[in-house]
């Protein structure tokens, strides 16, 4: 029986993306139920399925698992041969640690820059509060990427594309969207998790929805696909 992975829209929803892109890069097949977050029956769809309500949600057999991490732990432990999480103890060890640390925060960055690839590349300028955040993700990239991937043959913070990487691919859509300026090191990153093929898969389902936020930007012309 086939995972089924329920997300919202690919356009908004962050947290969606995350499961979805460490499966498709990893090869684990799935089928897909995408809603739209403001769809009036969202929660009659999603609720039975998660326990908060939100997407994404897994569901494998009689198994429901929601929330991005919890997911990626998941398929882990499923799907060992796949890689989600370092070999070693001690880069698996960082490796969850900052995925938990943007699992848990970030908010100052994740609100000033809202999912959004519709969005033509505009700049906007950080707050001192989102400007802290980005400077603590450039760190632990640069850091990561010195110490684990590129001494293990890859472009990715472990090596290989992983579950760390599908955790931070949404702050690589939104620095890109909103043409934040970043440092070489970041950029070389960004660069790659871009050029996956499955980064392009989603963007191309995200551009092609018809569903638009009620509370989508204001500050650039919108087209309203209905």
């Amino acid at each position: 029986m086939a995972l089924k992975l329920i997300i919202g829209n690919k356009n908004y929803s962050s947290w969606s993306m995350r499961p979805w892109i460490a499966m498709k890069v990893a090869n684990i097949p799935f089928e897909e139920t995408v809603i739209s977050l403001n769809s009036p029956n969202f929660k009659q769809v999603v609720g039975p399925v998660s326990g908060t309500g939100k997407v994404p949600a897994l569901i494998d057999g009689g198994v429901r698992v929601w929330e991005s991490l919890a997911i990626l732990e998941y398929l882990a432990e499923k799907y060992p041969g796949v890689g989600l999480w370092p070999a070693d103890s001690a880069a698996r060890a960082v490796a969850r640690a900052i995925s938990n640390e943007m699992h848990a925060g970030f908010l100052p960055l994740r609100r000033h820059l809202p999912m959004n690839m519709w969005r033509p590349i505009i700049k906007r300028e950080l707050t001192p509060e989102a400007l802290a955040n980005l400077q603590r993700i450039e760190a632990m990239w640069a850091e990561c990427r010195s110490l684990y991937g590129l001494k293990n043959g890859g472009p990715f913070l472990f090596g290989r594309f992983g579950a760390t990487d599908a955790m931070y691919a949404p702050v690589v859509a939104r620095l890109h969207t909103y043409g934040v300026d970043v440092a070489a090191t970041t950029k070389a990153y960004m660069d790659a998790v871009m050029a996956l093929p499955a980064w392009s898969e989603w963007r191309t389902a995200a551009l092609n929805e018809t569903w638009v936020l009620a509370e989508d930007e204001v500050d650039w012309p919108t087209v309203r696909r209905v």
